[in-house]
């Protein structure tokens, strides 16, 4: 039986949009997207369009929410495509009322990511502006040296899933991670022997992939999701969002996703975000490894808690990022020539020369 999900009742709306002024309104439609423990609905009035969610004060703190605000209009004073905070009548971005938290947000019409080579370009320049908007925001966030590189929480997390039970099942189990806790080590390693401690900390957005965006005309218009801001080098976000837009994936069954990636969009991504920023040297010669820390890690958080990664198999799933994390251990180095090359000339020419070369390498 499917858990029903959580949503407003008629004079929890009245309440929460009496502290508001957005003038009369005309419609109120349930938004199914994002999280689903998180109700949201859509809002039309005399004033416009605009987006309430609802979250459980038991998950949000105060200064989480006050951060994510500030990083938010920061991001809009410098015209990036985020939606606007609305303030309450008493000029508060949020809402506190018995056991919950409410925000109002302008609401921004959008498309899901297509794939396109447009979008894929536009959303790593994106990044890049959202980097430079933010490089030296002095807000300090809650949690700040957090991340996927080198964390002890992902190893712990290896452990656990290892360390399930016994019999043929789990010692399959734990021979897949072991081996991805030796990637993920000698992953870390590289990382810091580049100097990753060196690198300058800024606010990052911390998930930046194909879910946390929306577009109109190939051309991002919204950028999602705030909740794992924090304070880390820049080179985490792009590594992530390197692996979130090139990993090949689409079959139910992870068995029959390709160890490769999608070379094609790695490049335009990459492409995109040097047309703003070029990272030095050591950070592109950094980028396999952080993709491979991040996609072990986004793995095994939730098969840890839950056996199993969404719909899939817990197993299923390690193997599948077992094949991917070799392939790019195997060809790191072609891909940092290839990263590199783009970098120094983020043209539509040399992304298209690199895809070759990286190809015919493979």
């Amino acid at each position: 039986m499917s858990k029903q999900r959580p949503s407003f009742s008629p004079d929890e709306l009245v309440c929460a949009l009496s502290h508001y002024s957005i003038g009369i309104i005309h419609q109120l439609e349930p938004l199914q997207a994002g999280n689903l423990s998180t109700p949201k609905v859509v809002i039309s009035s005399e004033k416009g369009e605009f987006l309430l969610k609802r979250r459980s004060k038991a998950t949000c703190k105060p200064e989480r929410i006050a951060l994510s605000h500030s990083v938010q209009r920061r991001l809009y004073k410098k015209s990036l495509p985020v939606s606007a905070v609305v303030r309450s009548r008493h000029r508060h971005t949020a809402v506190w009322l018995d056991d919950f938290v409410y925000e109002l947000f302008v609401y921004v019409t959008g498309t899901r990511y297509n794939g396109s080579e447009r979008a894929t370009l536009d959303t790593g320049t994106q990044l890049a502006h959202f980097h430079q908007a933010l490089s030296a925001f002095k807000q300090k966030p809650v949690s700040s040296a957090v991340s996927f590189h080198d964390a002890k929480g992902v190893r712990r997390n290896l452990k656990t899933i290892g360390a399930k039970d016994s019999g043929p099942a789990s010692r399959k189990v734990k021979h897949v991670t072991d081996q991805l806790q030796v990637l993920y080590n000698s992953s870390s390693v590289r990382v810091n022997e580049l100097g990753f401690d060196t690198w300058h900390r800024q606010i990052i957005h911390g998930d930046w992939h194909p879910g946390n965006m929306l577009f109109a005309d190939q051309r991002l218009v919204a950028m999602l999701d705030f909740d794992s801001i924090r304070l880390a080098p820049a080179m985490i976000d792009l590594a992530n969002g390197l692996l979130q837009f090139s990993i090949v994936a689409g079959h139910p069954d992870p068995g029959q996703w390709p160890d490769h990636i999608d070379e094609a969009k790695l490049m335009q991504f990459l492409q995109g975000y040097c047309m703003v920023n070029r990272p030095d040297n050591a950070k592109l010669e950094a980028l396999p490894d952080l993709m491979i820390e991040t996609m072990i890690a986004e793995a095994v958080l939730p098969i840890a808690a839950t056996g199993s990664f969404g719909h899939m198999s817990g197993l299923d799933f390690l193997q599948m990022i077992l094949r991917k994390a070799y392939w790019l251990n195997e060809h790191r180095r072609i891909l940092v020539k290839a990263l590199t090359a783009v970098s120094s000339s983020p043209s539509t020419g040399s992304q298209e020369q690199a895809v070759k070369h990286l190809k015919s390498a493979s």
